[in-house]
């Protein structure tokens, strides 16, 4: 079996741009799907996916472990973000190939299931644009909060710390405490809430945020600073009474390995589309276990990324919870032919070859790419902050 083309298909999900990754090979009806969704990156993925196809036409598709030691150490520059994703876009379609052409489930190829069901959490709103990055006000939290329950989730993710200063004033710190506290009181003691930072402050300011938090027996608290910055994150999760969880933003399991050895963190989450794919994702959960450090993987990303990532929650032992988007754009699941099962908030493993999804290419050629939404934000003197 060889590798005859590979190509990908770009939908327009307004906040971002999803690039699935299309890996045919010469054995009729046989090919496999990815995804390598990077936000404002889509061309140089695109590109670097081109880039990568070089390498790998006329290969076997289903020496999977073989390719990705090709695309990571044939050229001589090793790759950042934008490699790293096309790789993993690339990466997902193997498995794919390898999982249809055997007639199993990749969970299945990656030595079966270790668990019966898998917990999935929701974004607040559903991770719409408004929902996760709008949502200012205490009662508005509450009464999204209400709209996940009545999905069935028992765990949701929100943003109710805004982009900060490197110190924060009273006014600011006690507004995200009470948005915390109606969110809560919405949801009772049962159900779990993460509360992500995105990276924009300090070590400083997100400990002084942390400990007006402490009551909420927050899940975990999320991205508090940049992840490159390893001895501030151990500052945070020494200083505060729950669990750390980053590493959205890392590829590689090279890049992992300080945060590990530090204990920098109690939760890593790499992202199936951005890590190194199926393949590295599995080494880096690996690691973590050693490590007695819990893997939940980032996923805000299309359907392609959820699939993929569902099949490693079932695969892996030390996974914790899985995230989810279910409504970003009103047309999810027109293009692909099935979704995650969900039931209470969370699936059975699955059971169709491959990442047992398929994408309708029509359907997915009605939303063609357009530049996603710009989110940018400044501090309160007008200085560039981080999204």
């Amino acid at each position: 079996m060889k590798i005859t083309r590979i190509s990908t298909v770009v939908v327009n999900a307004r906040m971002r741009n999803w690039i699935f990754v299309k890996v045919e090979t010469d054995q009729p009806g046989l090919h496999g799907w990815g995804e390598a969704t990077l936000e404002w990156k889509t061309k140089g993925v695109v590109g670097a996916v081109e880039d990568l196809s070089v390498l790998l036409v006329g290969q076997d598709p289903r020496r999977v472990e073989h390719l990705w030691q090709i695309m990571h150490r044939q050229y001589f520059w090793r790759g950042g973000i934008v490699s790293f994703t096309a790789m993993s876009g690339i990466d997902q379609a193997l498995w794919d190939i390898k999982g249809k052409e055997a007639g199993k489930p990749v969970c299945e190829l990656l030595g079966g299931p270790v668990r019966d069901t898998l917990r999935f959490y929701d974004h607040l709103g559903g991770g719409t644009l408004e929902g996760m990055y709008k949502t200012i006000e205490p009662e508005q939290f509450a009464e999204r909060m209400h709209i996940s329950l009545e999905r069935g989730f028992t765990a949701v993710k929100a943003m109710p710390i805004p982009v900060s200063e490197y110190i924060e004033n009273p006014v600011t710190l006690k507004r995200a405490a009470r948005c915390v506290a109606a969110m809560r009181e919405a949801a009772g003691d049962g159900v779990d809430i993460m509360i992500d930072l995105h990276a924009r402050t300090t070590a400083a300011a997100a400990i002084q945020f942390g400990r007006l938090l402490a009551d909420y027996n927050l899940y975990w608290y999320e991205e508090p600073c940049w992840p490159e910055h390893v001895d501030a994150l151990v500052e945070v999760s020494r200083a505060l009474p729950y669990p750390i969880a980053t590493g959205e933003r890392l590829v590689g399991r090279w890049e992992f390995r300080e945060l590990l050895e530090k204990r920098a963190c109690a939760i890593i989450q790499p992202d199936v589309s951005h890590c190194g794919g199926i393949s590295e994702a599995r080494r880096i959960a690996a690691m973590a276990e050693t490590y007695s450090i819990t893997v939940a993987c980032h996923n805000p990303q299309g359907p392609v990324s959820t699939a993929a990532s569902t099949h490693i929650g079932f695969a892996t032992p030390n996974y914790l919870i899985q995230e989810m988007v279910r409504a970003d754009v009103p047309w999810r699941g027109e293009v692909v032919d099935e979704q995650v099962p969900l039931e209470a908030g969370q699936c059975k493993a699955p059971t169709r070859p491959g990442l047992g999804i398929e994408i309708n290419e029509e359907a997915a050629a009605r939303h063609p790419f357009q530049p996603e939404v710009i989110m940018a934000y400044n501090h309160r003197d007008g200085s560039v902050a981080d999204w």
